[in-house]
């Protein structure tokens, strides 16, 4: 629905029947799917891109501070002016979809609901909407599933005949956006061909997220050097400030105690090198049921706690890889090793994001309080999928958020090193796990909590299973 495209004269003819022929099309039920995915905060500024008569608008005015309503079609635009003149916080655009009238990093979140299958150019429309999004901003899209109902592009003016959703998930990350979720609506769009045969159509309407990249891995890399040298509050890639309390300045409100939860034996049997520097946010060992002969992965290793007290565990029989991107955690860790004459317990530098194993090579995988470190959680569950086997284990302690926050939260430097601004909405975080293709997915709360920029925050712990027999 932009000026360039081949559907504005198609919704310029029809706006002013638009809203009933809408609703037979798709429903209020997509509107809200796409809303529940924005975890909105009533200080955003949002953009409704492609927004037809205010469908959407409609539901983003009463949540938001300012909503952008832009459309290339004049007569719906006007339309749209009329439904939507009970809200003072909106500001209208008539706008080619390829080139915004707003600046560029202005925005909390971009909306286009049903927009870009009518788009010539699918990919330079994600990306000119992903450059109007401030660094940890989000995008969130609804449109068809693809399909082969050709007579749409004559009868409603499509240039799409929907979309593959692998192919949705890559524009969206050649874009620049992380932690990328293609999901069901649960919804159809209905169609009734008017021409000679009287096809129909019901195809099914997905929702996409996606965040964009805050580049915060230097910073971080760089805190955790720092503390593995005994320079900060004594933390690990694999732990945050514990037990002291967090106060982020301007960026949180109130603070989070961070708590590790191991017992007074636990931390006795390993060296103390990695018991005084790696207490994290929970304890996945306790809840790992590790068995003799098993092997295991540590994603953010640190100072070795969770790797050792696993060794344990698995015996000599079994094996343990630490993973950590820090090399002075690295070295730590295996001074640890050394000093405790663990045999079964290998130290490798690598990323959450790609791993240094082998596929289907790991029973169980735990992680504590490092995954909120990594920008692009969904490559980080990827690659956990990818190096379990099949019944393989997901055992992890993270920090997630119990609302919306501002992106604004998630550019602290600090804040990430602090295991608070690359926290996720728990509802997304687990969102991420089930689409890597884990099932029986469980969360918990664990023993870390607090409140950041005042939105609770706190630590769970998530299990999942990699499927037997993979689909």
């Amino acid at each position: 629905m932009t000026v360039t495209n081949p559907s504005a004269e198609y919704f310029d003819s029809v706006a002013d029947r638009w809203d009933s022929l809408r609703s037979d099309y798709f429903t209020e039920a997509v509107r809200h799917s796409a809303i529940a995915r924005a975890y909105l905060h009533p200080e955003m500024v949002v953009a409704d891109v492609g927004a037809g008569t205010g469908f959407l608008s409609a539901g983003l005015a009463p949540l938001v501070r300012r909503v952008h309503v832009i459309d290339g079609a004049p007569a719906m635009l006007e339309v749209a002016r009329k439904n939507l003149a009970a809200f003072g916080n909106l500001e209208f655009h008539q706008a080619d979809g390829l080139s915004l009238p707003l600046p560029d990093a202005g925005l909390d979140a971009a909306f286009a609901n049903m927009y870009l299958h009518h788009c010539p150019d699918p990919l330079a429309a994600i990306q000119e909407m992903v450059r109007t999004l401030r660094p940890g901003g989000r995008l969130v899209l609804t449109d068809m599933d693809a399909h082969d109902h050709a007579w749409l592009k004559q009868e409603m003016a499509d240039v799409w005949l929907g979309f593959d959703r692998a192919q949705l998930r890559a524009w969206f990350e050649q874009a620049g956006l992380v932690n990328v979720i293609v999901d069901c609506t649960g919804e159809a769009c209905q169609a009734e061909c008017q021409g000679a045969g009287q096809a129909s159509a019901a195809i099914s309407i997905f929702v996409a997220t996606g965040t964009k990249r805050v580049r915060a891995r230097e910073a971080v890399q760089a805190a955790y050097a720092a503390r593995a040298l005994g320079a900060a509050c004594g933390c690990s890639d694999s732990s945050c400030c514990t037990p002291s309390t967090i106060a982020l300045d301007d960026v949180t409100a109130g603070g989070v105690r961070f708590d590790g939860g191991y017992s007074p034996d636990e931390t006795a049997s390993i060296p103390s090198e990695a018991a005084e520097i790696s207490l994290g946010c929970g304890n996945p060992t306790a809840m790992a049921n590790l068995r003799p002969g098993e092997a295991v992965l540590d994603i953010g290793s640190g100072g070795g706690i969770d790797a050792f007290l696993a060794a344990q565990r698995v015996g000599p029989t079994g094996r343990v890889l630490g993973v950590d991107m820090t090399p002075a955690m690295l070295q730590r860790a295996r001074r640890a090793a050394e000093a405790g004459g663990y045999a079964n317990v290998t130290f490798r530098h690598g990323y959450a994001e790609s791993l240094p194993a082998e596929d289907a090579s790991i029973d169980v995988l735990l992680s504590n309080c490092v995954i909120n470190l990594a920008e692009d959680k969904a490559a980080v569950f990827r690659e956990a999928f990818r190096v379990l086997r099949p019944g393989g284990r997901l055992e992890i302690n993270d920090m997630v958020f119990g609302g919306a926050v501002l992106p604004s939260l998630r550019t602290s430097a600090e804040g990430w090193s602090e295991c608070i601004s690359g926290a996720l909405p728990e509802a997304e975080y687990l969102d991420l796990v089930k689409q890597a293709g884990f099932v029986d997915v469980t969360a918990r709360r664990s023993t870390s909590a607090g409140q950041a920029a005042g939105v609770p925050v706190y630590s769970v712990q998530v299990s999942g299973k990699k499927p037997r027999a993979e689909s």
